[in-house]
């Protein structure tokens, strides 16, 4: 095998992203390249190299075994070279290039649209990029450099940095739900009601849950209409079509206005916080730090060290 030369950590750059993002196209995109000089890149490694790092068809790229390993090895290697350019905070190394983010609704809507002009002028040289998703997905696998949600439902092999304090869910309805269907008083009394189903991103239903600690619960309660979007569930209980379980972060506007009403208030469950989570594996992007510190901030919490 010919030895490697400087020159050629282009190329290995190349090929990671490429095995990163599964794809030529995109890896061509990320790095401000041609798909033609990605896969020139490639021919030309795997020429130096002597060995076949990717398998290609006309619709998919993935790693061979050797490949694979190769590329476990080498992400080793760039995750130091990305700590010592965060060290030396080099203007134009430490901050360029791409961050891919997969979020869930709610955290786009309380989190990143708040954070977004604070960070835009943080990072003026990066591209940003928010899937909104509330599908349960592998961020690693499908080419994400972290992800948001809740605490309990970060895998445990990612590195997890809480970015707000416990978030508070609750029961809501609005005064012509209550004109009509009087409230309840008690938790039991929901199967009375007409409550507003909520699907998770699995297509899951999901039970409600009231109260905390020793009094926590969870209930099915009663619906013939199921939601999977909070937009959606809360502009279905405005219009009177039933009691919604929300979290009341999310609804702040709509109490001040009085559009919608919480009820068995002293049945509200305390709920994690929400999180930003990344690969152990895979450094910690400089922009990622930056706009989990300007959310952190944004929400009472101190700034990481």
């Amino acid at each position: 095998m010919a030895a490697l030369e400087r020159t050629d950590l282009g190329d290995l750059n190349v090929f990671l992203t490429i095995v990163r993002r599964r794809s030529f196209t995109t890896a061509a995109i990320e790095l401000g390249l041609t798909p033609s000089a990605a896969s020139h890149a490639m021919r030309r490694l795997e020429a130096r190299l002597g060995a076949k790092l990717l398998n290609r068809t006309s619709r998919a790229v993935s790693p061979t075994d050797l490949g694979l390993k190769f590329a476990q090895r080498l992400e080793e290697g760039f995750d130091v070279i990305g700590s010592a350019l965060e060290v030396l905070e080099a203007p134009g190394n430490v901050r360029f290039g791409e961050l891919r983010l997969n979020v869930f609704r709610d955290a786009a809507h309380l989190l990143i649209s708040p954070a977004l002009p604070e960070f835009a002028r943080q990072c003026p040289d990066v591209r940003l990029t928010v899937a909104v998703d509330d599908r349960p997905i592998d961020i690693v696998a499908e080419g994400f450099d972290a992800g948001m949600r809740y605490g309990h439902h970060v895998p445990e092999d990612m590195i997890a940095v809480p970015l707000t304090g416990p978030q508070r869910w609750v029961v809501v309805g609005s005064p012509s739900y209550f004109r009509e269907h009087g409230r309840p008083q008690t938790p039991a009394g929901l199967a009375s009601h007409v409550c507003l189903q909520l699907l998770l991103g699995d297509n899951t239903a999901y039970r409600w849950d009231l109260g905390s600690g020793a009094e926590a619960r969870r209930l099915r309660v009663p619906g013939l209409i199921t939601l999977n979007d909070t937009a959606t569930t809360i502009t279905a209980a405005k219009a009177g079509l039933g009691l919604a379980y929300v979290l009341e972060a999310r609804i702040a506007g709509e109490l001040a206005q009085g559009s919608l009403k919480i009820v068995l208030d002293d049945h509200a469950s305390d709920g994690d916080p929400f999180h930003m989570y990344y690969s152990s594996r895979r450094h910690n992007h400089p922009a990622l730090r930056s706009l989990i510190n300007i959310i952190r901030m944004q929400n009472g919490m101190t700034r990481l060290a």
